[in-house]
């Protein structure tokens, strides 16, 4: 694996860990954005993996999910955490404070689509 893939995974890894702990610790809207982010690594670690030329530069899952070609299901997962990136932190995206706007069971959500486009990650590396 190359160094710049193999960094972009670790650190895909490490924001999956975070959000776990995040929802532990009661924070729930920074658990959702860990989540999304960590599902954002690990596809741009995919990618740089199978493709060795540059990809555009994105936050939004749903393009990476296509360029990849997912499973439906993790399409799913893509687009629920898709919204994550910008609501997470923005009162005027959320329409409110983030911090009461996500529950536990929203950031729980999070962390399981999260794990499923993690672990479909982990096995395109062989």
């Amino acid at each position: 694996m190359r160094e710049e893939v193999r960094n972009w995974w670790r650190q895909a890894l490490e924001d999956l860990d975070a959000g776990r702990a995040t929802l532990e610790i009661g924070k729930y809207y920074v658990c959702a954005f860990l989540c999304q982010q960590a599902a954002e690594k690990a596809l741009k670690a995919v990618l740089m993996a199978t493709r060795r030329k540059a990809f555009p530069k994105t936050h939004s899952l749903l393009a990476l999910a296509k360029a990849l070609s997912i499973p439906l299901e993790l399409q799913s997962a893509a687009r629920r955490l898709n919204s994550a990136y910008v609501t997470s932190r923005y009162p005027d995206a959320a329409n409110g404070v983030p911090a009461e706007i996500f529950d536990e069971g929203i950031a729980q959500d999070c962390l399981a689509d999260a794990r499923k486009i993690v672990e479909w990650a982990r096995t395109q590396f062989g």
